[in-house]
């Protein structure tokens, strides 16, 4: 790793390739962590997702040990997590512990006032990310890793696996269209935990070198398919639309339905123009989308429901769905939206699928990407890799 980058990786155990036993997220590893906490002021980046036990949040846990707690930062969706996509999160109280709530995703935030930073002396990370560059937590974390940096404030990130840790796919993002949902030079499926994109993001000088400490997992590798125990945001309700997300999730680029406003979210897709399959669902206001596209209308099209785990962890990306989608509708350049390219990455694929190109064709352009990647990212691995 980078001289320049000061990382303490600690556990309780070497890193090896566990099948057997329980994974242990970060959060559970107190003996690693809790001690520097003592005597200090905290902070915590945290939603609802991050569970102390099965009982207990990480926040109420501190609280009850009589840590010092001063804020939480709320990135998007909340701090418990209720929050449809995109919507302004505004500051608040926990009712359940009086600490100020102070939101990082209030459409103005990018950083915590000078006031603010000076007001704890470490800030502890942990939120359940799903591994692609557009899902939005990690951009929350390396903003708060850059303001910790330039006010010399620690930063302690309880690491959680990646349920889409057992692979890299998609194409590296062209930074003339980084955006809210496309921060780095990565891939769309990174294969990295928020411990490991912190590590990687210093050391390539992507963000600036804080003083950083990242709490490992336990019985974790990156051949682990992991079951996350909570749904880590509104619109991501199964692990079935977790691993469909990196495919779907390209559908918000386009005039088409991806299920918001149904019971399976990213798990379909849909437009009231496309011909009736014989599949038909019809997007309706609800918590995780008060304004679902295509609302009341009745859209035809594919259900994904039926494709076996298997399947989705064997191809990666589809980009079939959104050709599939284009074809049907004849709609031409009109199908997609400028969001598309930031979610993509890059420009080329919009142009391919006009032209014609097939889904293989497209996915070869980013071969070369995901190789060169995987080189990279192997400096800042802190868990095995599949071989």
């Amino acid at each position: 790793m980078s001289k320049l980058l000061h990382i303490a990786v600690l556990s309780l155990l070497a890193i090896t390739t566990v099948v057997a036993q329980e994974v242990q997220v970060g959060a559970t590893d107190t003996e690693s962590y809790m001690p520097r906490l003592q005597g200090r002021r905290v902070a915590v980046l945290a939603n609802h997702t991050a569970m102390y036990s099965d009982e207990e949040h990480l926040v109420d846990m501190l609280h009850r040990e009589g840590v010092c707690l001063v804020g939480i930062f709320a990135p998007e969706h909340g701090f418990r997590g209720s929050i449809e996509a995109g919507a302004k999160v505004q500051n608040g109280v926990d009712e359940r512990t009086g600490v100020a709530i102070l939101s990082l995703y209030d459409g103005n935030t990018q950083r915590p006032s000078d006031e603010v930073m000076r007001s704890f002396d470490v800030l502890v990370v942990d939120m359940q990310d799903v591994g692609l560059r557009f899902y939005t937590y990690y951009i929350s974390m390396l903003r708060m890793v850059d303001a910790c940096a330039d006010y010399g404030r620690e930063v302690i990130i309880l690491d959680r696996p990646n349920p889409n840790g057992h692979y890299v796919d998609g194409p590296i993002l062209d930074m003339k269209y980084r955006s809210g949902v496309g921060w780095l030079p990565i891939p769309v499926v990174h294969g990295m935990t928020l411990g490991e994109i912190a590590c990687m993001a210093i050391g390539e000088g992507w963000a600036k070198s804080a003083d950083l400490t990242v709490v490992r997992c336990r019985n974790y590798d990156h051949t682990t398919h992991y079951t996350l125990p909570i749904a880590p945001s509104p619109n991501l309700p199964t692990q079935h639309a977790i691993y469909l997300y990196p495919s779907t999730c390209l559908f918000e680029g386009t005039v088409m339905s991806m299920g918001r406003g149904t019971d399976w979210p990213f798990e379909v897709y849909g437009h009231p123009l496309m011909p009736d399959r014989g599949f038909s669902f019809t997007p309706q206001p609800n918590a995780g989308s008060k304004n679902p596209p295509h609302s009341s209308k009745r859209c035809f099209g594919v259900d994904l429901r039926g494709i076996a785990d298997e399947s989705i962890w064997s191809e990666g990306i589809n980009i079939e769905y959104i050709i599939d989608a284009y074809n049907s509708l004849s709609m031409g350049d009109s199908f997609f939206t400028p969001m598309f390219e930031k979610l993509i990455g890059v420009g080329y694929v919009r142009e391919m699928i006009k032209a014609g190109y097939s889904a293989e064709a497209i996915e070869a352009m980013w071969s070369d990407d995901v190789e060169r990647f995987k080189v990279l990212r192997r400096e800042y691995l802190l868990y095995e890799e599949s071989l």
